[in-house]
């Protein structure tokens, strides 16, 4: 049933330590789903989905309250660049020249998602988006030459747009002026069942790929493509990831859990297809992700300790929710085989992932 209610909205949500407003981006499609965005890293804050009854519910973990988001520091539900996931050796290479990075980690030499100060710290700027069958915001932000050891200043939006077919769209859009690497992405995650607390083990995942990075000691891929065939990441087949997390393969072991980049296998370079599938069998709740990037690194939230407080009031504890981090592979720009990243002066930047919510009491 349509809603009249549909719209955009931008309010301050409270005061950053630097004395700057961040606001909040509410969109709200006809059929009353409901996501709100932040400023700040462009964090979604919650989205509203239905269950099999047309119930509501957060079907995203959050945050207690303002403080809360402004004091975290890891890409909790954020925009994430400029380079997601590691970058291993302290940097790479590009045109003869070594770009040593800022933040990496002083044992493993390891920069993860782009460094201190990253995408998700950054307050974008936006403007509100209203269509005829969608509501959107588009944040905008420009990462000066060098910023944290990248080179070119590199400008990107990216657009958050809520369709009427309950399809959250993710656009990413950049430019630079100087060659560099770029690969972003949003690390939202997600819990389908009613209410929002607990492990996602009684969820079933699908992932359409024949083939995954195996990662080393320190969670960085190998530059191996490993078939998932006989291994606890085959999911070319919904599977329950209560069966899988507690695989004793030595690669979950490693990793507490599932933390790896999925190759898709796509019918084109560049497709927009679909690469995972969650379901959770007591709400009814479905979501598609689908997108134009050629993987995706699937996340069970292995490091949630209990130290943080989730907007549920309830702590956070290990797989707790899933993150699927559509994106090229992690350390692309030390390993020649994997997909390249590089951007040049005169090339844009385009990526797009979509959240696609339905139930299954929908027809197929």
């Amino acid at each position: 049933m349509m809603d009249a209610r549909a719209n955009a909205t931008l309010t301050p949500c409270g005061t950053a330590a630097d004395g700057r407003t961040v606001q909040v981006a509410e969109l709200r499609n006809h059929r009353g789903m409901l996501v709100r965005v932040s400023t700040r890293g462009g964090a979604i804050l919650e989205l509203q989905a239905p269950d099999r009854n047309g119930c509501m519910a957060d079907v995203v973990l959050g945050k207690a309250d303002f403080d809360a988001w402004e004091q975290s520091g890891a890409p909790f539900n954020s925009i994430v660049g400029r380079y997601a996931n590691r970058i291993a050796g302290g940097g790479f290479s590009l045109d003869d020249h070594f770009y040593c990075l800022a933040g990496a980690d002083p044992r493993t030499g390891i920069v993860l998602h782009g460094g201190p100060e990253g995408f998700h710290r950054r307050l974008w700027q936006p403007t509100l988006l209203r269509e005829s069958a969608a509501v959107g915001v588009k944040l905008h932000y420009v990462s000066g030459d060098g910023e944290n050891g990248f080179p070119g200043a590199l400008d990107v939006s990216v657009s958050y747009t809520l369709m009427d077919e309950n399809v959250l769209r993710i656009d990413y859009r950049a430019t630079t002026t100087r060659p560099t690497v770029v690969n972003l992405t949003n690390h939202t995650y997600f819990r389908l069942g009613s209410p929002n607390i607990g492990p996602v083990y009684g969820e079933s995942l699908q992932v359409l790929a024949s083939h995954f990075t195996p990662s080393d000691a320190n969670e960085v891929p190998t530059g191996e493509i490993r078939s998932v065939e006989n291994t606890p990441f085959d999911f070319r087949q919904s599977a329950r990831l209560l069966d899988r997390l507690y695989s004793k393969d030595p690669q979950i072991l490693l990793a507490h859990g599932l933390n790896h980049n999925f190759v898709l296998d796509k019918p084109g370079a560049g497709a927009l297809s679909l690469a995972a599938r969650l379901y959770d069998p007591d709400s009814g709740r479905i979501l598609e992700v689908r997108t134009t990037e050629p993987g995706v690194q699937i996340y069970t939230a292995n490091h949630f300790n209990g130290s943080s407080v989730g907007s549920s009031g309830w702590a956070l504890r290990q797989a707790d929710g899933i993150a699927f981090e559509t994106q090229h592979f992690p350390n692309s720009p030390n390993q020649r085989n994997f997909p390249s990243t590089v951007l040049r002066p005169g090339e844009v930047f385009r990526s797009t992932t979509e959240f696609g919510f339905r139930t299954d009491a929908q027809q197929q």
